[in-house]
């Protein structure tokens, strides 16, 4: 293995509390590396294989490799769980994040992986729904309405877009009315629902442990 491959690069420096300090010895000379980040340390939350990557170099590598299910999000109330959602959907190499309804979202809990995860907006439902109709993606909606199959038992296809709704309210008439697929999680306890940034790890999660 060569001394700058990205394995390496993350044992070389010393590590502090959150990432790793300023690199030591001779500096790699891949152009993938970002010169400050090498000067000062980096600190981001990024696995150790891009430690001291620019930001352009981390998601051109994850472009080579993302997994072909999207994820879609109504955006109506600026509900804080679409940060949290976008982050799960870095998490698991999601194709693009879409955003229907209000351009603007919460992206605290998105911890910044935004950067690194394609991130597109659609004004409605019908603009969204015809998105999807001209790239042939099947939208598959998440929430636990009457008809919805347990998502254990239902057909979860390769190639889709998992759509979810807004915590409390759940996916609109008009989102559902556009699925092909509808899936909700089994649940064993008092509650009726569970919050929506889980449900979305959940079904992330299982798309994976199917086709990943």
């Amino acid at each position: 293995m060569d001394e700058h491959t990205p394995e390496r690069a993350a044992e070389t420096p010393e590590r502090t509390t959150h990432g790793v300090g300023p690199w030591q010895g001779e500096w790699p000379v891949d152009p993938r590396y970002d010169p400050e980040l090498l000067e000062r340390g980096d600190t981001r939350n990024v696995i150790d294989r891009y430690r001291y990557w620019r930001m352009e170099a981390i998601v051109a590598d994850l472009d080579t490799h993302r997994h072909p299910f999207h994820v879609a999000i109504e955006n109506w109330q600026h509900d804080m769980n679409i940060g949290s959602i976008v982050r799960s959907a870095n998490a698991f190499l999601a194709d693009t994040v879409h955003i229907i309804g209000r351009r603007r979202w919460n992206r605290r809990g998105a911890m910044v992986t935004d950067r690194y995860q394609h991130v597109v907006h659609h004004p409605d439902v019908e603009a969204f729904a015809s998105w999807a109709t001209e790239a042939g993606i099947p939208i598959i909606a998440v929430d636990n309405v009457p008809g919805a199959t347990p998502v254990d038992e239902a057909e979860l296809p390769e190639r889709c877009v998992l759509l979810f709704g807004q915590e409390g309210p759940g996916i609109s008439p008009e989102a559902l009315a556009v699925a092909s697929g509808h899936v909700e999680i089994t649940q064993y306890g008092s509650t009726r629902s569970i919050n929506a940034s889980a449900a979305a790890a959940v079904i992330m999660y299982e798309w994976c442990r199917r086709h990943a």
